[in-house]
């Protein structure tokens, strides 16, 4: 098979879709990776790496689209891509139909097979191919969160970790999945008072088994979210319902019964947020501030640490393509259950429920 790796157009979009290792794995086994120049050097891999590994390097985006019979990603297509999609290309990337009609059309229009990484699912209902990019979006919403409550920045001015004879900073936590263990891990690991709220209760176990005390788990509601963040100085959002919209768990009314400076992080942004303030950011204008309230909101967290992130989102999804490119999307699907989960749009059929619900579309 022919597999193209593309650069990602999206803004301070720094992650590439293979390393040079993944690249070699491909090749070794009779297939054709197509690297388009400098698709790497953000992530530290140069050309000259993919060469090695048996890659050829090609020039422009066009030419990577053209030449492909699969396309693997790491972000969604944006607007100028559309076009260079063609009908029965696989496209194989994270998605999120649910927050964008648009792009939902435009797939629909394409005629491709599109594979969504974050709707890939084991039969224990793990989303194998998000979770390190979760644990690298948890872990950074408290490393920028604890930046934003700055007070040049516009926050708080709170140290997270306080000091001696100095409260530390309250951390609210909205979600026990992978996303809110990792904040959480990151916040208690800073000294940090930081409450995990959700309503599985199985997952609240969880953090209260291996979390240390300076961490507290609470069963979710509007009342008890209610509660909570009039005194809490950094809120994370990190609720996810696999291919849908994510539920608003902090509406408009609620930013005023915040203290001035608290800072919000939606990690579910992709997913259209779990705040209702939520809009898409990027790293060169990350935040924004509503009614004192300062909200980040980057749509692409761990392409700011872009070697971390690509070496850890290869590590899950080298075999998935590898399986597509031995035996075709078709043959590869029948072959496993949770690559077979990743369809959500084929050939101008939508054929994931979620997305269909998310737009009111018929599904095939």
């Amino acid at each position: 098979m022919k597999i193209g790796v593309p650069i990602e157009i999206k803004n301070n979009e720094n992650r590439v879709g293979m390393t040079p290792s993944g690249v070699f794995e491909l090749t070794k086994r009779n297939h054709n990776v197509y690297i388009q120049k400098n698709a790497g050097f953000n992530s530290g891999f140069l050309d000259e790496d993919y060469i090695e590994a048996g890659a050829t390097i090609l020039d422009t985006i066009e030419e990577v689209y053209s030449v492909a019979d699969m396309i693997v990603k790491v972000k969604e297509p944006i607007e100028p891509e559309y076009k260079l999609i063609k009908a029965d290309q696989i496209v194989f990337t994270y998605f999120h139909f649910a927050s964008s009609e648009v792009l939902t059309n435009a797939m629909i229009e394409s005629k491709s097979v599109c594979i969504a990484y974050e709707t890939v699912e084991d039969a224990d209902g793990s989303l194998p191919l998000l979770i390190p990019m979760s644990e690298v979006a948890g872990r950074m919403s408290v490393q920028q969160g604890a930046k934003y409550l700055e007070k040049p920045i516009m926050g708080r001015g709170v140290l997270l970790g306080g000091i001696p004879g100095v409260p530390p900073a309250k951390v609210l936590i909205l979600g026990a999945g992978v996303v809110g263990v990792q904040a959480a891990r990151m916040a208690s690991g800073l000294g940090a008072s930081v409450h995990v709220l959700d309503i599985n209760m199985k997952a609240l176990r969880h953090v209260s088994d291996v979390m240390p005390n300076n961490v507290i788990s609470e069963f979710s509601s509007e009342y008890n979210i209610r509660k909570h963040i009039v005194d809490s100085d950094l809120i994370i959002g990190g609720v996810l319902i696999k291919g849908a919209k994510a539920p608003k768990l902090i509406t408009r009314d609620m930013l005023k019964e915040m203290r001035p400076g608290t800072v919000m992080v939606d990690v579910a942004v992709d997913q259209g947020g779990c705040f209702e303030t939520t809009k898409p950011t990027t790293h060169q204008d990350p935040t924004y501030i509503i009614d004192e309230v300062v909200h980040y909101s980057v749509a692409n967290m761990p392409g700011a640490v872009p070697y971390t992130s690509t070496m850890g989102l290869t590590n899950v999804t080298l075999p998935y393509v590898i399986k597509l490119a031995n035996d075709g999307w078709e043959k590869a699907c029948d072959n496993s259950a949770a690559l077979a989960k990743g369809l959500n749009i084929v050939k101008g059929e939508i054929v994931y429920k979620e997305i269909a619900e998310a737009f009111d579309m018929e599904m095939a």
